[in-house]
């Protein structure tokens, strides 16, 4: 059982400079075969409702999902964003440390399919899902 509730083991995320640094800073964590994604939600994050904005979670859920399809490979691929669906289920309060976790649900030589889950603890706060084209030289596995 994975606890969601610990920052133990995650380390800085150190994605390249751009738009995720403005959503960040995020964490890893390897767990098996699946990559954690945490993020400490900070006032930067909030909405007019003093929650995370919905746009925070949807961030996270795509690095988490993509990161996922990247990692699954060694050495990793660079993927694209096709598609990705969202449900927001729970508020996100500020201050609190939440944990995207993303499963490979099927991978083939041009596209990953991903699923997952953003946890508060152990309250899901989000569903997701995603399909990424695999930017592999040569077009296949």
């Amino acid at each position: 059982m994975i606890d969601y509730t610990s920052e133990d083991g995650f380390e800085p995320a150190n994605f390249t400079p751009g738009f995720l640094d403005h959503g960040g800073p995020y964490w890893l964590k390897i767990v098996g075969d699946r990559t954690l994604v945490g993020l400490r939600l900070a006032d930067h994050h909030r909405n007019y409702r003093e929650a995370a904005h919905g746009g925070v979670l949807a961030t996270l859920a795509d690095v988490a999902l993509s990161y996922q399809a990247y990692a699954s490979e060694q050495p990793p691929v660079p993927v694209v964003t096709s598609s990705m669906t969202v449900n927001f289920l729970s508020p996100a309060v500020i201050g609190r440390w939440i944990v995207a976790d993303a499963q490979m649900d099927r991978i083939g030589g041009r596209q990953a399919h991903v699923s997952g889950k953003i946890y508060d603890a152990e309250t899901i706060l989000m569903t997701m899902s995603g399909v990424f084209t695999l930017m592999r030289k040569g077009g296949g596995k």
